[in-house]
């Protein structure tokens, strides 16, 4: 091998204050040593090391492999195959996250409904659409109906503050060309024909409202990955490390990045390569790989973890009579994160049906990993912004305290507010995904829990690092879009990589909801090869 031997010295104070992931019980870090312990061979060194086998690292690979053919690339997953954390098929809600039916990109301040966030959220999936089609075009994915599925999104609300709500959120929207072909009612009869499950059983004093809408989808993150990474397996410049757990990342003085992993399979001590650029997407390990960086601006986060489970149901009888992912709305003191809806999930070509998520907890920051990294990520400089948090959004800790508490019966009876006639047995709870949410340092002191995903790049763009949760993989292809905008500023101006993001998003930097021709377009052109229902207007 030509890696060079592994020796220890103390911690540097860089390290320490970052709270850094290389520290250990023994207060010592590992590096690479030898006759000169700043040089690996040339043979280890990489244009673009990517960390993390989830939808985001293989979404970045593959955009690599199109843009730059040429470039060497490293990829870094912990686990021995792609997509078995956040990414895998039952460790997320599948939903293609668009906005059409969930509440909490529409909050209402002072009256007013805000739809920001649900205009970014759509507009970023168009872009997921036409990416996901050109790939399929290109060969570079296959079989679609194995990733992703036609399902009508709605929201559905009980009551009257609930109906009110629904109904500004339609009209809000519907005013917007990316809500074309959203429907509203009231009527009992009509939300039946749309799913039948919500209504039947009901108490007809009860009133109820739902919006409607033939094109949302189902999406199989998991699959999607998976052949994401096929394809850049298939890439003769890119080398795919399963089971090697990044340890440490450490700038070199000509610029570049030192890698430090664990083959951990294999029982060969520390490696090394290294990478003119780093790309860090490993979920909930991001936090600590950002702060072992020593960046500065790793300084200003620090993470909370939330985890969560559904219920699933796949007998025929039950899953094959309803067709929609229906959301409702979190609540009392729960977070956004936490709104309860009743879907239909495709796997493997069959239907199952899912209720949740009940919220988990706990201080690890990966499902398939240690229980420490909630401590180890805490540092002189997060610890004040954190502690603010757990003042300021105590109803989340209050609310994860009640989900803890629940037990089977707990369950059945909030999924029968939305099924009431769902049967008592059948249904198995399954473990979701761990996340980390985000807790970002305010300029003026303390801190806030923040929602979605967030970059943190260095300052010269060389690394960078994604941080958050939800919408998360829905809008992956608009994250790494962003990301190779800043890490990559002079290609990604050129006319060469232009032209091939052109071919693989169609309307990439156009706003389509001032564009509603384009809008029609894009859709007609993701709907053939995807192979979904036809969109309304499309």
């Amino acid at each position: 091998m030509d890696e060079q031997a592994v020796t220890k010295k103390p911690i540097s104070r860089r390290k320490l204050l970052a709270g850094g992931a290389a520290l250990g019980a023994t207060g010592t870090v590992s590096y690479l040593a030898g006759r000169n312990p700043t040089v690996v061979p040339a043979s280890r060194h990489v244009d673009v090391a990517i960390v993390g086998g989830g939808v985001m690292g293989a979404m970045m690979g593959v955009f690599l492999k199109i843009l730059q053919p040429n470039w060497r690339l490293a990829v870094f997953e912990r686990l021995d195959a792609p997509a078995r954390e956040s990414s895998g098929v039952w460790h997320n809600a599948g939903t293609g996250h668009s906005a059409l039916c969930e509440p909490n990109y529409t909050p209402i301040e002072n009256g007013r409904m805000k739809i920001d966030q649900a205009i970014k959220v759509n507009e970023q999936f168009q872009v997921t659409r036409q990416l996901l089609a050109s790939l399929v075009r290109m060969g570079e994915m296959r079989n679609p109906r194995r990733f992703i599925n036609s399902v009508p999104h709605m929201g559905f609300g009980m009551g009257r503050d609930d109906q009110r709500f629904q109904l500004q959120r339609y009209r809000t929207l519907t005013a917007n060309p990316l809500w074309t072909g959203t429907e509203f009612s009231a009527d009992r009869g009509k939300i039946a024909e749309w799913a039948p499950a919500l209504i039947r059983g009901r108490d007809p004093a009860q009133p109820v409202a739902a919006t409607w809408n033939a094109r949302g989808t189902d999406v199989n993150w998991g699959e999607v990955t998976e052949q994401l990474m096929d394809a850049l397996a298939r890439h003769e410049n890119a080398t795919i490390h399963y089971g090697s757990e990044v340890e440490d990342l450490d700038r070199l003085p000509g610029g570049a990045w030192r890698i430090t992993y664990r083959d951990r399979r294999l029982d060969e001590g520390l490696q090394a390569i290294d990478a003119s650029r780093v790309f860090n997407g490993a979920g909930g390990a991001a936090l600590l790989l950002l702060q072992a960086s020593g960046i500065p601006e790793a300084r200003n986060y620090g993470g909370f973890p939330v985890g969560g489970s559904f219920i699933v149901n796949d007998d025929p009888a039950i899953a094959d009579r309803y067709l929609a992912k229906a959301y409702g709305r979190a609540s009392g003191d729960a977070p956004p994160m936490s709104v309860p809806h009743l879907d239909t999930r495709y796997l493997d070509g069959r239907r199952k049906i899912s209720f949740g998520p009940f919220a988990t907890f706990s201080t690890a920051f990966l499902m398939q990993g240690g229980p420490s990294a909630l401590f180890r990520s805490i540092n002189g400089a997060n610890i004040g912004p954190s502690l603010d948090v757990a003042v300021d959004d105590f109803g989340l800790v209050k609310y994860l305290l009640g989900q803890l508490a629940q037990g089977p019966a707990d369950r059945l009876e909030q999924l029968r507010t939305y099924y009431p006639e769902a049967p008592a047995e059948g249904w198995n709870l399954v473990q979701a995904g761990q996340r980390v949410q985000i807790i970002r340092r305010r300029p003026g002191g303390g801190g806030d829990l923040a929602f979605g995903t967030e970059l943190v790049s260095s300052r010269d763009g060389s690394l960078i690092s994604l941080l958050g949760a939800s919408p998360g993989a829905s809008t992956a292809p608009s994250i790494v879009i962003d990301a190779l905008r800043s890490m990559f500023p002079q290609e990604f101006a050129g006319e060469a990589w232009q032209r091939s993001l052109r071919t693989l998003v169609p309307t990439i930097g156009m706003t389509l909801h001032r564009a509603p021709a384009a809008l029609r377009d894009a859709w007609a052109y993701s709907d053939e090869a995807l192979q979904l229902r036809p969109s309304p207007g499309g």
